[in-house]
């Protein structure tokens, strides 16, 4: 595994190289920017944005680029997604994109590269959340400064996008217990307070505003995060917790933004 910079510094030189002037930017964002980094727990978020659809040829050689550093890379990979600048600021949502890789993704891209690449564009509400996350603690790593790249992303847009994240909590923390657990956290977080967490954060947060039932479940789960720690979870505290912050989050929910055509 590389170091973090070395790895981020390669990317860049090497995105370089393959997209030349249509390369706009590359940036930073996801735990490696907000202080909990964990080489055995995160990924490496990253953003890249162009000026114009690549190329087939140029989306080949860019990927190839992205699963070889993947190799490289902490144990959850690279993460990353190329989105046109036009469609960064002012911000677009559900946002288009035109290519995405993840270490989820590898085999799937290995079977046929062509179909992946071919397949791997549309439109996807995370991004929302990625693009929040930069504009308040986001790296440049190339390109225009982030203030000049991004465009504010609506309130009602990021809550949209994390909620996107958690919505199905009731039925599948018991299968991601630490994700869900951090997870609700923030987006509690965010509704009550306005505060872009991480989610460390968010689990500190909820520490000190959750009822004191659910501060095992809470610290199990930080502590997981945090440290690679094998925990266990009480199943039905796990269920009872995620109806809890549903219930909570609720009343903060609009109507869904409509898709552009």
């Amino acid at each position: 595994m590389k170091p973090l910079n070395e790895l981020l510094n390669e990317f860049v030189g090497r995105s370089k190289d393959i997209l030349g002037e249509n390369l706009r930017g590359v940036y930073l964002h996801g735990s490696a920017v907000m202080g909990c980094f964990n080489p055995d727990k995160s990924d490496v978020d990253l953003i890249v944005t162009v000026r114009e659809t690549p190329s087939e040829e140029k989306k080949r050689a860019f990927m190839e680029m992205t699963v070889a550093l993947n190799a490289d890379a902490p144990e959850k990979g690279i993460e990353m997604s190329v989105v046109r600048e036009s469609l960064c600021r002012p911000f677009v949502y559900p946002t288009p994109y035109e290519l995405h890789f993840s270490a989820g993704h590898l085999d799937r891209y290995r079977e046929d590269p062509e179909e992946y690449i071919r397949e791997m564009n549309g439109t996807d509400k995370d991004l929302a959340a990625h693009f929040t996350v930069i504009r308040a603690r986001g790296r440049c790593l190339y390109g225009p400064a982030i203030e000049d790249a991004f465009g504010e992303v609506p309130a009602g847009d990021y809550l949209d996008s994390i909620w996107f994240d958690v919505e199905g909590a009731a039925e599948e923390i018991t299968e991601y217990p630490m994700y869900l657990t951090l997870n609700l956290a923030r987006v509690l977080a965010f509704c009550e307070e306005g505060s872009v967490l991480s989610k460390k954060e968010g689990g500190e947060w909820a520490l000190a505003r959750l009822p004191e039932k659910y501060l095992p479940l809470i610290r199990n789960a930080l502590q997981e995060y945090t440290e690679a720690a094998d925990v266990g979870y009480d199943a039905g505290l796990s269920e009872e917790y995620a109806g809890y912050m549903l219930d909570r989050i609720a009343p903060y929910l609009g109507p869904a933004p409509a898709a552009d055509d």
